[in-house]
C-alpha cells in the first residue's frame, strides 16, 4: 500500500501550496534508493565537506575513502588539512578544496572525524562545524561523525565526551530528517581503522536510506579478508535465505543474488508456489520446509551438499510469524508457536550449519524494534526477537577466530502485505513516528542485510542495526 503523504509530497505544486497556507501537514521527502548493483564510485563527482577534530586519526581513512568512491571532498582548515586529501590523488577530474566558512556549498554528505576528541570542551569544534554548514545539506543527504568507541575511554572526561556524541547524531537526525536526510555515528576501535572505508562506502550510498540515528560500531575483533570487493562483493558466495517467498525475504534473495550470491530459497511448503517464483527469478535452488521440523537443519546441509558442493557463506535468518493477543488472554499455542519458529529454530539450524560455514562467512538475523522497545500484545513476538538480538551478542565472539561476522537487523515500521493489513490509524501512526516521516521498503532491510553478508562488514560483529529512519521508540 502507498503512503498517501510520501506520494503528495514529491508534487512540487503541493509542496508549494501546503506551505504557503501554514498546513500541519507533515510531507515527506521520497527517499533516493540505489537502482541496481553496487559501483565503484557511489559518490562520482558529489561535493562531501569534511571535518577534522584536533589530534584526530582519520584524516587518511577518508580521503581513502573519498578518492576511491570518487567525490569531491571540501576539507575544513588550511593547507596542512587539504594535504592529506591531495596526497591520495584527484577523484576523478575533482581536486580537493578548502571548505570556506562561509561557504554557500551545497553538499551530498559531511563527514567529521570527532577521534580527537577527548573531553567536552572538545566538542565546541564538532558545533562549529555542523553549525556552519549543516544548512548546506542536500535533500536525501548523508551526516556521518566518527569517533572512538566510549567504552573503551581512558578516563571518565573522555568517556563523557565519547558518549555526547551519540546525543548528538540522534539528534541531529531528527532535525535534518524533514528533508529526507539521514545522520549516522561511527565509532572505530584502536587498531580497526582500515575498516572504515567499507562502512562509509555503504552508509553514503542511496542503500542506507533508511538507516537513521543509528550507531555503526567497529573493531577489528573479527579478522578482516586481504582483499574487500567494491563490487559485486558475494560473487559466487552461496546464501541461505529462509522465509524467502514474500516481503523482505524476497528481497533479500533478489539484492543478494544482484551482488553475486548463489541463493538457496527456504521457505514453508504452503509458499511453494511463490517460493518456486522467487527461485525460478534468480536461478536459485528451492528447499520448502518447516523450519520447526527437527529434520529441517539436516535438509538444509543435505541440499547444499547436492547443489553447491557443501559450499555455505551467509545464512539470513529471515523465517519469522506473529500470533498476536494481549499477554492476559495469550494461550501456550500462541507463545510456544512464536517461540518456536523466530528463536528456537534459528538455533536448531545453526547447531548444523555453523561447522559447515566457510572461515569469513556471515551469519544476519532478523530482530525487530518490538524487541528493543516492546509492543502492546506481542509479548511472544517481542520477547522472541530480543532473544535473537541476545543469541547474536552472545554468539558473535565464540566464531570471530573463523573470521566470521555475527550481525542482526532491527526493522521498524516496513510497507509490506503485513502492515497494509494493520488498521489505518495505527498504521499512519507507524509512519510518521520517525524522523523520516515515513515507512521504510523491504529493500531497505534487504540492502542492509547485504552490507552485513559482505567482505567489508568484517568491521561489524555482534551488533544489532535498526533499519526503522529513526524511529522514536526505543534506544
Amino acid at each position: 500500500m502507498s503512503d498517501y503523504l510520501v506520494n503528495l509530497g514529491a508534487n512540487p505544486t503541493a509542496r508549494r501550496t501546503i506551505k504557503t497556507l501554514g498546513i500541519p501537514v507533515p510531507l515527506p521527502q521520497t527517499l533516493r534508493r540505489a537502482d541496481g548493483p553496487w559501483l565503484e564510485r557511489p559518490l562520482k563527482g558529489l561535493a562531501v565537506a569534511v571535518g577534522l577534530s584536533e589530534g584526530g586519526a582519520l584524516a587518511d581513512a577518508l580521503a581513502h575513502t573519498l578518492v576511491n568512491a570518487g567525490a569531491h571532498p571540501h576539507v575544513a582548515g588550511g593547507d596542512e588539512q587539504l594535504a592529506v586529501f591531495r596526497d591520495h590523488g584527484e577523484a576523478g577530474a575533482h581536486r580537493p578544496e578548502v571548505l570556506a566558512d562561509d561557504a554557500k556549498l551545497k553538499v551530498r554528505a559531511l563527514l567529521f572525524d570527532a577521534t580527537g576528541i577527548e573531553h567536552p570542551r572538545d566538542l565546541a569544534q564538532l558545533h562549529a562545524f555542523f553549525q556552519a554548514h549543516l544548512r548546506g545539506v542536500e535533500r536525501c543527504g548523508r551526516v556521518v561523525v566518527l569517533g572512538r568507541p566510549a567504552a573503551q575511554a581512558p578516563n571518565a572526561a573522555a568517556g563523557a565526551a565519547r558518549q555526547a556524541l551519540d546525543g548528538f547524531v540522534r539528534s541531529a537526525a531528527k532535525e535534518i530528517g524533514r528533508k529526507g536526510a539521514t545522520a549516522a555515528l561511527v565509532t572505530v576501535a584502536d587498531g580497526a581503522e582500515d575498516r572504515v572505508e567499507p562502512a562509509l562506502r555503504w552508509l553514503l550510498s542511496e542503500r542506507s536510506a533508511y538507516v537513521d540515528g543509528q550507531p555503526l560500531h567497529l573493531s577489528a575483533a573479527v579478522t578482516a579478508p586481504a582483499r574487500v570487493p567494491r563490487t559485486r562483493p558475494l560473487d559466487a558466495r552461496v546464501a541461505v535465505v529462509t522465509g524467502a517467498a514474500q516481503g523482505i525475504g524476497k528481497d533479500t534473495a533478489r539484492v543478494l543474488r544482484r551482488e553475486g550470491a548463489r541463493v538457496l530459497v527456504v521457505d514453508h511448503p504452503s509458499q511453494e508456489e511463490r517460493a518456486a517464483r522467487v527461485a525460478g527469478e534468480l536461478g536459485g535452488k528451492l528447499l520448502l520446509v518447516d523450519v520447526c521440523d527437527d529434520g529441517a537443519p539436516a535438509a538444509i546441509a543435505a541440499t547444499l551438499d547436492e547443489h553447491f558442493g557443501g559450499r555455505l557463506d551467509l545464512v539470513v535468518h529471515n523465517a519469522g510469524i506473529t500470533r498476536d493477543k494481549m499477554l492476559v488472554n495469550m494461550d501456550a499455542d500462541r507463545w510456544n508457536a512464536v517461540l518456536g519458529v523466530n528463536l528456537l529454530a534459528i538455533m536448531a539450524m545453526d547447531e548444523v550449519l555453523l561447522p559447515r560455514m566457510s572461515d569469513g562467512g556471515r551469519l544476519v538475523y532478523l530482530a525487530s524494534i518490538a524487541g528493543i522497545a516492546g509492543n502492546t500484545g506481542q509479548t511472544n513476538y517481542a520477547a522472541s526477537k530480543a532473544g535473537v538480538i541476545g543469541y547474536v551478542r552472545a554468539l558473535a565472539p565464540t566464531v570471530a577466530g573463523r573470521g566470521i561476522a555475527v550481525n542482526a537487523v532491527a526493522p521498524g515500521f516496513i510497507e509490506t502485505a503485513m502492515t497494509a493489513r494493520i488498521p489505518f490509524a495505527t498504521r499512519e501512526a507507524g509512519r510518521r513516528l520517525c524522523s523520516l516521516s515515513q515507512g521504510g521498503l523491504p529493500v531497505d532491510v534487504a540492502e542492509t542485510i547485504t552490507f552485513l553478508g559482505s567482505p567489508g562488514a568484517a568491521g561489524l560483529s555482534g551488533q544489532v542495526i535498526r533499519v526503522c529512519g529513526g524511529m522514536l521508540l526505543g534506544a
